[in-house]
Formats: structure tokens, C-alpha cells, sequence
């Protein structure tokens, strides 16, 4: 099926949309493979089985595809994590590498042709890190492993987003685009403020949970001060989102940013689990008659779920709060390029009236002169 687009220089081409029907469908599978991959890896750091397989790219001497599947599925917990882990990410590798094989076959916006080639290089990247975590055993490394994972990650939403039918539906059917004037430059400082704190909190999280030897204790209370006050800050950020968003008539703009209330939301209560998992009962809530004689214990499953949930949970809103300004940015081009071409069809008008008059003046002067 083809139909009209508006080009970046207010004219319309011809498009084919039924062309990036498998590009999209690959940039969703990545989304669906590389967050169970943050999942798989927060467990990996929940355990401490990062270095459950001291080598690299191999397992133990062998490939790390031909590793038998009896010792990695019934041998040590950490060892199947870990391996499983490797395998994963192996997986999204390849589907990497078939998105732009898909992108350049497909696809004719070279900016998304470009987004693919990234994403492509930044899960080889992330691979690498992993090895170089494992061959030198450095918490450092493992803690820039962990926080550049999820930027992978939103890499993957931002492209299943731009080569979905949603989008590509919005650019053909312009007219229907609903010319609102409420999406202004607070909206968008506003969403460049929830995905800037949304890192930050990941970052201070890593921090938290890959505890440098250097760390003093005061070092640690300011981190976790921090983390705590970032994180409702934010909460606050995602609340004025929605506010400013809800009525511009844009479905995949205003739901995402109502989910994003709630997922900040069961964040802080995944992160007040997980340091009652780690640390023990807080202080400010030693009034509950529930913390009372609460001892901590080696990490149980549901443990190790609560405290990797929140990970995941982070990169979640992380890749939430990039979607939304991505759509707020669309919303607002989309806008300015209908305005240009309603202010293109009133000149035009204006030309076609001047130049009507012009000839029914001339076609009634001579008669004035045979008068």
C-alpha cells in the first residue's frame, strides 16, 4: 500500500508502507530479548556469579555454543545464569545484525538506517564489556557493563517506535493530525529532565550496587541520599508530564506518560525492598510494628526477584521517559509542518484570487471602452 509523506521540506513522496513491516518486527523482538537480558544480568550481579565462567568468549575451553547443555541446565545456579546469560546476549547479536540487514533493504530514512547501524554497534560494545569484565575481574568495568545496558536497551524502543505503523500511520494521514498548540519548550525540558534523572538514578544505583573499595561509609550514606531523593524528584517530573501531555490528543504520547507515574511509583516501593533485603528494616519506618526483630538473611528467590526487579524496573522508565520525548518531539514537527502547509495554501489562495481579479478587470475594460 502506498500513500503520501510529509519530507523534511514540507513536500509529499510516495511511500511504501507495508516496506518496514519486518524491520519493525526485528526492532521489537530486540526490545523483547534485551530487557529479559537486564533481568538475566541483574540476577548475574544479584548472585555474584559474574565470574562463574572465568573465560572468554568461551565456556570453560569450550564454544560457547557447544557448551553441553546437561552441565549448563543441572550444573551450579551461577553457572547457568552467567552462561545463560552469555547465550542472551549472543541471541540479540544476531538479531542486531538481521536489523540492519533489514534497515538497509527496506528502509529509505537514512537516520534510521543510522539508528540501526548503532544499535548494532552498541550490543557489540556491550558484549565486549562483558568479556573485559570477565578477563580482568573488575567491579569497575561491571558497573559501566550495567549502566550502559540499559542506553542499549532505549537504543531498541526508540527504533521498534519509529518503524511502527503508529508512526508511519501519523505521516500519512496528516490531516488528521491534531494541531495543538500545548506541546511547547516546557514539555520538552520537562521530558529532557525525566530521562536526564532517569540515568541518574541507574547511575547511582550501579554505584550502590558495585561498591568501590575506595567507598567510604559517608561516600555511601550521600549516594544513597541521593538515589532516594532523585528517585522522587523524578516522580514528581513523570506527575507534571502527564499534566502537560494528557489533552494533546495523541494516544502513544499521553498513555506512556501516565504509565510512567506508576512505574516510578512500584520503583520506589522495589527499592524500599530491596534495601530491606540488603541492609534490614529501615529507620524512618522502625515504627511499624512489621520491622520489629527483622534479621537479614542470605538471599532467598523472591529476594534476588525484588532486588533485580528494580534494575529492571530503572531501565523500564529509562526507555519509557526516551519514548515520550521522542513522540513529543514528533508531535511538535508534525505540527509545524502541517502550520507550513496551511500558511503555503492560504498564499496560494491569496495568488489565485489576486490573479482572478486581475483577469476579470481585464476581460470588462474594453467593454467599459466600447461604453
Amino acid at each position: 500500500m502506498k500513500s503520501n509523506e510529509i519530507s523534511d521540506s514540507g513536500q509529499t513522496t510516495s511511500v511504501d508502507r507495508t516496506s518496514i513491516v519486518w524491520l519493525h518486527r526485528l526492532t521489537v523482538l530486540s526490545v523483547c530479548l534485551v530487557w529479559p537480558l537486564i533481568w538475566v544480568g541483574g540476577l548475574v550481579t544479584t548472585y555474584d556469579a559474574g565470574m562463574a565462567v572465568p573465560d572468554w568468549p568461551g565456556t570453560y575451553g569450550y564454544n560457547l555454543f557447544l557448551y553441553p547443555v546437561t552441565t549448563w541446565l543441572f550444573g551450579p545456579f551461577d553457572l547457568f545464569i552467567e552462561h545463560g546469560h552469555r547465550l542472551l546476549g549472543a541471541v540479540v547479536g544476531f538479531v542486531s545484525i538481521a536489523i540492519v540487514i533489514a534497515a538497509f533493504r527496506q528502509e529509505r530514512r537514512r537516520w534510521v538506517v543510522g539508528l540501526s547501524v548503532a544499535i548494532l554497534l552498541a550490543v557489540i560494545s556491550q558484549g565486549a564489556l562483558g568479556g573485559v569484565r570477565v578477563l580482568l575481574s573488575d567491579r569497575t568495568i561491571a558497573m559501566i557493563h550495567g549502566c550502559f545496558g540499559p542506553v542499549v536497551f532505549v537504543m531498541c524502543c526508540l527504533a521498534a517506535a519509529v518503524t511502527g505503523p503508529r508512526w508511519v500511520g501519523r505521516v500519512y494521514r496528516e490531516g488528521a493530525w491534531p494541531r495543538t498548540r500545548a506541546l511547547g519548550w516546557g514539555v520538552v525540558l520537562v521530558g529532557c529532565a525525566a530521562v536526564l534523572f532517569s540515568y541518574t538514578q541507574l547511575a547511582l544505583g550501579a554505584q550502590i550496587r558495585h561498591v568501590q573499595p575506595w567507598t567510604t561509609p559517608r561516600m555511601f550514606t550521600a549516594l544513597v541520599a541521593t538515589h532516594i531523593t532523585s528517585a522522587f524528584v523524578l516522580w514528581g517530573l513523570t506527575l507534571v508530564l502527564w499534566l502537560l501531555v494528557r489533552r494533546c490528543g495523541d494516544m502513544t504520547l499521553s498513555r506512556p506518560s501516565g504509565w510512567l507515574i506508576w512505574f516510578v511509583g512500584v520503583q520506589i516501593l522495589l527499592g524500599t525492598g530491596t534495601w530491606i533485603v540488603n541492609y534490614g528494616w529501615p529507620t524512618v519506618l522502625a515504627f511499624l510494628p512489621v520491622g520489629e526483630g527483622f534479621l537479614v538473611q542470605s538471599k532467598g528467590f523472591i529476594d534476588s526477584i525484588i532486588v533485580t526487579a528494580h534494575v529492571a524496573f530503572g531501565s523500564l522508565i529509562l526507555a519509557t521517559s526516551a519514548v515520550v520525548l521522542l513522540q513529543v518531539f514528533r508531535q511538535r514537527y508534525l505540527a509545524k509542518a502541517i502550520d507550513s502547509g496551511v500558511r503555503q495554501l492560504d498564499s496560494s489562495d491569496k495568488e489565485l484570487s489576486v490573479g482572478s481579479s486581475d483577469r476579470i478587470s481585464s476581460t470588462q475594460d474594453p467593454v467599459v471602452a466600447s461604453n
